[in-house]
């Protein structure tokens, strides 16, 4: 495989997939998983699409002879630290908010990342992932999302969100959902 930047960034992270047939690095599934989002594709099915479009291409570009198949993005996407992911890829590309920036906070579903099915023997059902992302207005940046827990809501979560994100002079700014009396109120 070549040594590629967005590669590198990802070394480290731990693979959580079984052992058993693994054939593809977990940080060459990560860099063609954030290649496929930058290039607009959601969703499982469409970065699977992506890989297959632009296969001879990739293949090159990586110095590998098979890339990894939608099962295996899945798979690892499903089984990532999503918040070690985002803070790598913040960093490597050097996105923090700056006094006088104003921070756009909001909850959303991962679209296509639920399964639904339990007739399929080759897959497990798994809930939907809800991630509160931070939006940098003024340079149209996303800052490291973070998780919502299972049983839990946004409302919930942002509070967490912003201890970790506070910055001296950032203007914070919600949807309705979050206009909560006690949103901000220590407990």
């Amino acid at each position: 495989m070549a040594e590629i930047a967005l590669v590198s960034i990802f070394a480290g992270l731990p693979d959580r997939r079984r052992k058993q047939g693994k054939r593809h690095p977990l940080p060459l599934c990560l860099a063609l998983f954030t290649l496929a989002v930058t290039a607009g594709n959601q969703g499982f099915l469409a970065i699977g699409d992506w890989l297959k479009s632009y296969k001879q291409q990739l293949k090159e570009l990586f110095e590998v002879n098979k890339l990894p198949s939608y099962s295996t993005i899945r798979r690892a996407l499903l089984s990532l630290d999503y918040k070690e992911y985002s803070a790598r890829l913040a960093q490597f590309l050097e996105i923090e908010p700056i006094s006088g920036e104003t921070l756009a906070l909001d909850g959303k579903v991962l679209r296509g990342s639920y399964l639904l099915e339990t007739d399929n023997p080759h897959s497990q059902p798994h809930k939907a992932i809800t991630l509160v992302s931070a939006y940098l207005v003024e340079r149209g940046l996303i800052l490291q999302p973070c998780e919502v827990k299972d049983k839990s809501n946004e409302i919930t979560a942002i509070p967490e969100f912003i201890k970790v994100l506070a910055v001296k002079g950032v203007v914070l700014a919600f949807d309705s959902m979050n206009t909560q009396k006690k949103l901000l109120t220590p407990s």
